[in-house]
């Protein structure tokens, strides 16, 4: 998706907002709009998402399906949660079983279950925000578009985000994501738009090297679990029981029945660099035991999954 010489201005004498802005992102990138506020992030957003139509120039290959999370939900709406939810859904394109099960799905997750009967108008920030990512991944977007979506969450749900990422980018799709909160230090690997003085500034991804990420998942899984990981793409370092470990080498046979740790060494150059160890969204043991993500200067970065 590109933006191609997008100019914008709120009224005909008034002011650019944005001046000629050009930038891309591509299926399975994460783009960070960075900026001062007020200097125009949401305005380049809401134009990526189609919310607005650029003053001049055109955003070309936008995905047909397309979240769009505003800084701040519009709760002033008489409608209940499941009455909207269940209305965007068919919006969407869902049937009407479609619809009721990805409401049961992403209230679920993002824990708004019991507030399914409550109006709009009565919901606190957090939990209208939380509304407002749901609606946006009812159907899986080809086009994710966040503005401060960590923005009044509480804890659980903002670390849900990256997840939420996670499983746009692993389906071929793309984000962009504006943040004040350095939050976006969850999303490794990210391009940078960065808005100052009406202009854009791009800087495409860098390559962060080899991740590694351990994931915990039923011992009756391993076998398909490896074999997915491996299908993927993925390269599998070792597999343990971790009581044994915790025991010694003498304890007996590990998950692989052969008594002891499997272990797949990563060769150099073969490719395994990068983002390819992000949890995935088809992966059962996504977002299980991941360790902190480290950027390539060596700072650790807050956890973006439940240990």
């Amino acid at each position: 998706m590109r933006l191609e010489n997008v100019s914008v201005r709120y009224h005909r004498r008034g002011p650019w907002v944005l001046r000629q802005a050009n930038a891309q992102v591509e299926p399975g990138e994460v783009a960070i709009v960075l900026g001062r506020n007020g200097a125009g992030k949401s305005t380049l957003l809401q134009v990526a998402a189609g919310v607005l139509r650029p003053t001049r120039g055109r955003v070309v290959d936008r995905p047909r399906h397309v979240g769009w999370v505003p800084e701040r939900f519009p709760a002033d709406q008489p409608f209940t949660v499941t009455y909207y939810l269940t209305a965007m859904a068919r919006v969407a394109g869902l049937t009407a079983a479609e619809a009721d099960r990805a409401v049961d799905e992403w209230t679920s997750r993002l824990g708004i279950a019991g507030f399914r009967r409550v109006r709009l108008p009565d919901l606190s920030k957090g939990t209208a925000q939380k509304v407002g990512l749901a609606q946006a991944m009812l159907r899986l977007p080809g086009l994710l578009v966040l503005d401060e979506p960590w923005e009044g969450l509480d804890a659980a749900a903002r670390d849900l985000v990256p997840l939420v990422v996670d499983e746009v980018l692993a389906a071929g799709g793309r984000v962009l994501v504006s943040d004040h909160r350095n939050e976006t230090l969850r999303l490794p690997g990210a391009r940078h738009w960065t808005v100052a003085d009406a202009t854009v500034t791009e800087r495409a991804a860098e390559s962060e090297g080899v991740v590694v990420v351990e994931v915990a998942v039923p011992a009756a899984r391993v076998a398909g679990t490896v074999a997915r990981l491996r299908a993927a793409g993925h390269h599998i370092l070792r597999v343990r029981d971790p009581d044994a470990a915790a025991d010694g080498p003498e304890s007996g046979a590990g998950p692989t029945g052969d008594g002891a740790e499997r272990s797949d060494a990563v060769e150099p150059g073969d490719g395994s660099a990068g983002d390819e160890h992000r949890p995935t969204a088809d992966d059962p043991g996504a977002g299980a035991g991941v360790e902190p993500r480290r950027p390539a200067d060596g700072t650790t970065v807050p956890d973006g999954a439940a240990r």
